[in-house]
């Protein structure tokens, strides 16, 4: 603060005096630096426009670094000035003050002689600064030209290497603008972008020689891989599944109550493989059904009876991946599946420009479209990574694009083109795709024959929390006969008041709980199915608790020809009944498979199931163990990367490997194990069967007691495999059809499968008798054999 008195007023203005000129100067000093930098370097900066490309920058600035290196000494030495200028002001206004004390700054004795000097030395300073200036627009001149020389060098090199080139220039030429990340990449219009862009971010043209090309160093050695290590806690998992939706909640809730049962199967798993090593895999789970993007119906019904089976499967999926000791990543948004991919900005036309992070992705099909749109071609590249969970199964035939558009097959949900057992199926009904599966809750004994003694042998429950279930057509007749045996029980979900559709005689709960629900089904003799909906979890869960299943048989089998709910779906599978995996692996006495419309067939199961008397069951398969076998031996064996090219029409020795046993109808492999390929399954597990005409490979080998094998059509996609069944070819030839490899006996004209993608166990014709890759499998657990382990 200054005092005003008369010392004080002379200060002040001997203040303005000494600095406005001294100000001025200095200030114009700097402003004429300015601009005459700007002036100068201005062609150098609009090269760096917001939109511009980085390649741009690079061959056109070519004195950036070093422009820059005198811009930062500019502006250090203006600060510098001004610092000063600020000492010189401070120098001079005490004068008047501080006159004795002179003898203390013999340096500043002389304001106005340190003043001139410190100007000179700006002046020398500003001097050199043009001079450098000057050299750095002569050089950048120079490379100007240089660089305008290889902009006329900028056409569609012709390169048969790189046949595309011209054709996606042309495209770029018309659609640059269609998507912001090829600006984000430099794509500016000109042809040189075209060609970077195309050349250096995608692979369809050849390197420009002009460019910089940043010599090829070696590749690093890749670190080790972590050791997966098996977990018991499952707090972190919690952590990653997040909240905020019912569906989240729902799924935490199953984890939290079937943890111990995890926990124990971990163990036991532990011991199976004895210490043996499995490297870590970094996994993507995006539930693509479960984004705002793709509707999310689920999360809104989960506590109004909504189905829960794909929950149920997603939570089992997540607890035994992470189980297993993998790193996850669980996305349940677009944004964050973008994030985790490293998506650039746009649309999703531009390829990612970092490798995946991840080793697999499991997803939907829901996500599987919302992966394709984000990550451009890359895609392609990283497709064989994605695992995709498949409630009804993909066949061969509606994944092959080509041909589901030729023949029919194509539908809103296939054509992918990917590897058939990269779909993951809720039961093992599609051997051409993996079976992943979900888990039951397990009884131990004591529960067990506790559940047993207190069965009360005249309660039936109904599968179904819908009240839409309750409307199937015909459902008077057989729930009169029923009720005239059996105390009726529902769960059929309700706000208000009793839904109309449910009959007065039926004692309704409402929607119950998990646990609840499980201690009505302990107490009831009968689980009865209404026939809708398929496949389900429920059936298994009432098996597992003691009760026997009824449900009605299809005839004819429902599909996607006949039936509404299986239209449009990538499978031409025919459902014999509601729920034909407990028909066909459980059966009798824990499964009953009538026609609801046979009034007596109906009334006699009724009263043989009054009198049965059955103990809780749950295949292996559903079990926490026999879920994380199968896990992790997919994950060990199926190959996720590098992207394998399909075999080709046949294994590439002439000599058949397979031998003809005495007195047998089918093959067996013949070589020894020191000669045996590489394969998983292990081929010495297969079996070669011939069908019989209207015959699927699916039916031919559940007939001996096998599994169809697609892996193994390679090996017997081979003319030789015709002579040596006996089967006598007049032709033979090469084609693209999802039964072959097959044979037109009255004809004798044998056909051998063209495209590796069309192998398929499903599907059969009236004309054909059908090649059938068959193997062994394990005691309950039908996914793998018995060395597969």
């Amino acid at each position: 603060m200054i005092t005003v008195n008369s010392d004080g007023k002379i200060m002040v203005r001997r203040c303005l005096v000494t600095l406005r000129p001294f100000r001025i100067f200095v200030l114009g000093i700097g402003f004429f630096t300015l601009c005459f930098l700007m002036t100068s370097l201005g062609g150098q900066f609009s090269a760096k426009r917001l939109g511009d490309s980085p390649f741009t920058i690079r061959t056109e600035v070519m004195g950036a670094l070093e422009s820059r290196g005198v811009l930062r000494k500019m502006s250090d030495m203006l600060e510098m000035m001004v610092k000063r200028m600020d000492v010189l002001a401070r120098l001079e206004n005490s004068t008047d003050f501080r006159k004795g004390e002179e003898a203390h700054y013999p340096v500043d004795r002389s304001p106005a002689v340190g003043l001139m000097e410190r100007i000179q030395a700006i002046a020398q300073n500003v001097s050199d600064i043009a001079i450098k200036v000057d050299q750095i627009l002569r050089n950048s001149l120079m490379n100007g030209k240089v660089v305008e020389g290889r902009r006329d060098q900028c056409e569609a090199p012709r390169d048969p290497k790189y046949p595309d080139c011209s054709g996606k220039v042309e495209w770029m030429r018309a659609r640059w603008t269609s998507d912001p990340c090829y600006a984000f990449f430099g794509v500016d219009g000109t042809e040189c972008s075209f060609l970077i862009y195309l050349s250096e971010v995608e692979w369809f043209c050849p390197p420009l020689p002009w460019r910089n090309q940043t010599a090829a160093m070696p590749s690093p050695k890749p670190l080790p891989k972590a050791q997966a290590a098996f977990r018991s806690d499952l707090s972190y998992l919690l952590e990653l599944i997040g909240s905020g939706k019912e569906s989240l909640i729902f799924m935490k809730k199953r984890i939290r109550h079937l943890a111990m049962q995890w926990i124990l199967a971990t163990r036991r798993l532990e011991q199976k493989l004895k210490g043996r090593r499995r490297d870590q895999k970094q996994i993507l789970v995006h539930i693509g059904f479960l984004t705002e993007e793709s509707g999310d119906v689920f999360s809104p019904r989960v506590l109004k009876g909504g189905p829960l089976g794909e929950m149920v499967q997603w939570a089992d999926i997540l607890a035994a991946l992470f189980i297993l000791g993998h790193s996850l990543k669980v996305t349940v948004s677009l944004k964050e599946l973008q994030s985790n991919l490293g998506v650039p900005p746009g649309r999703g036309n531009c390829p990612l420009t970092i490798p995946l992070p991840f080793d697999l992705i499991y997803t939907d099909y829901h996500g599987l479209q919302q992966m394709k749109q984000h990550m451009g071609l890359s895609f392609k590249k990283y497709r064989c990574r994605v695992r995709v969970i498949d409630t009804f199964g993909t066949e061969p035939a509606y994944n092959h694009e080509e041909y589901a558009t030729l023949h029919g097959y194509r539908t809103n949900w296939g054509y992918w083109n990917l590897n058939p057992k990269q779909f993951m199926t809720m039961f093992p009904h599609t051997p051409d795709n993996s079976f992943m599966g979900f888990v039951s809750e397990e009884l131990n004994e004591t529960e067990k024959q506790f559940i047993k003694s207190n069965k009360v042998s005249n309660m039936a429950v109904v599968y179904g929390k819908e009240a839409s279930i309750w409307k199937v057509g015909g459902k008077e007749k057989f729930l009169a006969i029923l009720n005239k045996y059996m105390e009726i029980h529902g769960t059929v979900y309700y706000e208000t008041q009793r839904p109309p559709e449910v009959p007065a005689f039926v004692k309704n709960h409402g929607l119950l709980p998990q646990h609840e629900f499980q201690q009505l089904l302990r107490k009831a003799k009968l689980f009865i199915g209404f026939g809708f909906p398929y496949e389900g979890p429920a059936p298994l869960e009432a098996i597992a608790n003691g009760c026997v299943f009824l449900q009605s048989r299809f005839n004819p089998p429902h599909s996607s020809l006949n039936h509404e709910f299986f239209r449009g779906k990538p499978t031409s599978r025919e459902v014999s009944s509601q729920h034909p995996y407990v028909e066909d692996f459980i059966g009798k006495p824990h499964v009953w498979t009538v026609d609801y419309n046979n009034s007596e067939e109906f009334e006699a199961a009724i009263k043989a199931i009054m009198k049965t008397k059955v103990d809780p069951y749950l295949p292996y398969e559903y079990t926490c163990e026999g879920m994380l076998e199968r896990i992790h031996a997919y994950i060990q064996h199926q190959v996720s990367d590098p992207c394998p090219i399909p075999p080709g029409h046949a294994m590439q020795s002439s000599l058949s490997p397979f031998t003809l046993l005495p007195n047998a109808s089918h093959l067996m492999w013949a070589y020894n194990a020191s000669s045996s390929p590489q394969a998983w399954p292990p081929v010495h597990s297969m079996q070669v069967w011939v069908s019989e005409v209207r015959r699927a490979c699916t039916e031919t080998c559940q007939e001996h007691g096998l599994v169809c094998e697609p892996t193994f059509f390679k090996f017997l996609n081979k003319k030789d495999v015709f002579l040596q069944l006996s089967i006598a070819c007049d032709s033979t030839e090469y084609e693209m059809n999802h039964l072959y490899p097959a044979v037109a006996e009255t004809v004798r004209e044998c056909y051998l499968q063209k495209e590796p993608l069309l192998y398929s166990c499903a599907g059969y014709s009236t004309k054909y008798r059908r090649l059938c890759p068959c193997r062994d499998y394990r005691k309950g657990q039908v996914a793998l054999c018995r060395d597969c382990l």
